[in-house]
């Protein structure tokens, strides 16, 4: 095995992100400039919003059902147990909805973008779409960003409203709770501060999975084994800079935004 300095595994790194940086801007440059690809913007966002919805509904229904269930024994100790709603609502919203959906959008598209962009960086057919005079960035990257906003956006609202459905479905049948109560809790609890940060968040999140899986798609090298090492980078990556992205966004929002 060879070894290798620290010092140039640094470098590399370092570079690595300078290049990420790089990339991000490019592909948010490349909007505001002709061509605009509409065409493979739709067809993205039919592949990665209408592709996931199954596994957005699944995850954010039990979800929901799930943190009803846990939060009742709690609740029960303390007399409160008609907060149901209020808890799953919240936690839903600015929380575990927007994050849950883009971690299942990260395994799902991030991995899809890197596979298929690093097939074609190893079959050479981005050196062939340079050779006819069309840009790989723009017609290959950007639409995949736009869609995967766009996309997430919406998907983190049905993943929310589902999870409700979900904390419905354990508090009517198990808890023996009002179906009316628990609606009117959690919808009386939210906030515009509460909603700012649950919209906020799929955006941030979609453009990571987007950026993530096309960078690494792009960088692929090393044939079939690069490509496949590229795909596992690019979930990896993707998972774990949306929880560190929603620990500072939490953070800074708590700090700006002014809460109950």
């Amino acid at each position: 095995m060879e070894l290798i300095s620290p010092t140039y595994i640094a470098k590399e790194k370092v570079q690595s992100v300078q290049d990420f940086v790089l990339f991000s801007f490019q592909a948010i440059a490349n909007l505001f400039r002709k061509p605009f690809y509409l065409a493979d913007m739709v067809q993205q966002a039919d592949f990665i919003g209408v592709g996931s919805l199954p596994i957005v509904v699944l995850t954010g229904f039990f979800t929901g059902a799930v943190l009803a269930l846990n939060t009742a024994n709690t609740l029960e100790r303390f007399g409160s147990i008609t907060l149901v709603g209020q808890l799953v609502s919240i936690s839903m919203v600015r929380e575990l909805g927007p994050v849950l959906t883009s971690l299942m959008m990260a395994g799902r598209n991030s991995s899809g973008m890197a596979s298929e962009l690093g097939s074609m960086i190893v079959t050479e057919q981005i050196d062939a779409m340079r050779a006819l005079g069309t840009d790989p960035m723009k017609k290959l990257v950007t639409p995949r960003v736009a869609a995967s906003v766009f996309m997430l956006f919406f998907l983190t609202i049905i993943s929310d409203l589902v999870g409700l459905a979900g904390g419905l479905l354990i508090a009517k049948l198990l808890l023996r709770l009002d179906a009316r109560q628990y609606w009117s809790n959690a919808w009386q609890t939210l906030v515009f501060q509460d909603l700012f940060m649950g919209l906020l968040k799929p955006v941030l999140f979609g453009f990571i999975i987007a950026t993530i899986g096309c960078f690494y798609g792009m960088t692929a090298r090393g044939g079939t084994q690069g490509v496949g090492r590229a795909t596992t980078q690019a979930v990896v990556a993707a998972s774990v800079l949306i929880l560190a992205t929603d620990l500072l966004v939490t953070r800074l929002l708590m700090a700006t935004l002014t809460y109950r």
